[in-house]
């Protein structure tokens, strides 16, 4: 009799074992001690010109190049970031100002040691941006998808990465070019202790994930019109390209582990690859479009040197990966739409509750034991067919607001103070 695989994924591809080695070792130098409790939150915003609400371009006059440079001086030199010339990342301790594809602004803020830290990090940030802003004629929204504008209005940004990913992600799956160019979201990251401890916080996170989006979802809009999905961020994500989306595979097989996901995340195709720090490739003379290139096919084993991998080329064959949770030296929970930062603290404090309070995680341990990848398949389906009528895993969302301590959820601040009385249905 022949033992079921973990995962069926990429069952014909062959990862180099030395490249395996060096994400476990990345893994496990992740490692945090027992008790520290870290946080980091990611909030993207989508900048929209006052008046008309459409997107503003990374290339217009008064658009987010100029609004990289003026916010430049409260920001590291060094830590600048440039791309065939064009600013597009900023950084300093504790906030790192990065850009999406379509010119959404994300503010990486962290390490934080109690979500209540966020707010004083982020306010600064607004302080300093708020005053450009008002002088360049836009301003930033907290909502999962442009609200007027759709997503071949709006230009990719002077990455290459991203010129790559719009000629793949525009052939693949389902709302790729919709995705890059006009959604936004918050993100979430904690720590684990060990292997076991990141798994189960894997497992955790992607079972309740879909319930947290529903009662934090902030996506009124669609394509310039109202947005017809419960869960759009989720659909979206979904459907794009499924190899390095959605479940993680063989996440709830009981034999799952860190050399698994490593498996699975070096056997997916690239997508994009990016040899800036690949001593070899940079010593070859490569030009800067072969450091930065298309890898439809190629998986890391194809792309990268047949040696241990360093940090940045691992976080990079990571970052080609968008599971609902994704794992790297800690853990992303991905779920979640845009946020006005009070809802953000708010969803910050929630899972500090339930990852980081071990009576709370032990009860949702227990409740969920045996949970199957296709119960969580399932869930999801739920809540975007039923919405407000949903049973995901076979209760009804108000028991999952009880059970899951869902209360003071603010859902009342909106997404775009100019527009005060615009939330999702």
């Amino acid at each position: 009799m022949v033992t079921p695989r973990i995962s069926y994924a990429h069952l014909l591809a062959k990862p180099n074992p030395k490249h395996v080695d060096s994400l476990l070792k990345f893994f496990e130098n992740g490692r945090s001690q027992r008790g520290t409790g870290g946080f980091g939150v990611e909030i993207e915003h989508l900048p929209v010109h006052n008046g008309t609400d459409t997107a503003v371009s990374y290339y217009e006059p008064n658009g987010i190049e100029a609004l990289l440079k003026r916010l430049a001086p409260y920001y590291d030199e060094e830590k600048e970031y440039w791309e065939n010339g064009h600013l597009v990342g900023l950084g300093r301790p504790g906030v790192a100002v990065s850009l999406e594809p379509g010119g959404q602004v994300e503010t990486s803020i962290g390490i934080l040691k109690q979500p209540s830290d966020l707010v004083a990090l982020y306010s600064k940030f607004r302080r300093e941006a708020d005053p450009i802003l008002k002088d360049l004629g836009f301003r930033l929204v907290n909502y999962g998808y442009q609200p007027k504008s759709s997503f071949v209005d709006v230009p990719v940004n002077p990455k290459d990465r991203y010129d790559a990913m719009t000629d793949y992600l525009g052939r693949v799956g389902e709302f790729g070019p919709c995705m890059m160019r006009c959604s936004a979201s918050t993100q979430v990251s904690i720590d684990y202790v060990d292997e076991r401890d990141a798994i189960d916080k894997l497992r955790l996170g992607t079972v309740i994930g879909p319930i947290l989006a529903y009662y934090f979802r902030n996506t009124p809009y669609f394509e310039g019109e109202i947005n017809p999905y419960p869960l759009l961020r989720q659909r979206m994500w979904d459907f794009l390209d499924f190899q390095r989306t959605n479940v993680i595979p063989g996440l709830f097989d009981p034999r799952f582990g860190w050399e698994d996901y490593a498996i699975d995340v070096l056997s997916t195709p690239l997508m994009f690859a990016d040899l800036t720090h690949t001593p070899e490739a940079v010593a070859s003379g490569a030009s800067p479009k072969e450091l930065h290139r298309p890898a439809f096919r190629e998986n890391a084993g194809e792309v990268y040197p047949d040696r241990e991998l360093n940090p940045y080329e691992i976080n990079h064959i990571i970052s080609t990966h968008f599971n609902d949770v994704r794992l790297k030296n800690f853990i992303e929970l991905r779920h979640w739409d845009s946020l006005p930062i009070e809802r953000a603290e708010r969803l910050t404090e929630i899972i500090s509750s339930l990852f980081y309070i071990p009576e709370n995680r032990d009860r949702l341990e227990s409740y969920f034991d045996g949970i199957r990848e296709e119960d969580v398949f399932e869930a999801k389906a739920n809540i975007q067919a039923h919405g407000r009528e949903s049973s995901p895993y076979g209760q009804p969302l108000e028991f999952w607001k009880e059970f899951l301590g869902l209360e003071g959820l603010l859902a009342d601040i909106p997404g775009d103070p100019n527009h005060p009385d615009v939330f999702q249905e």
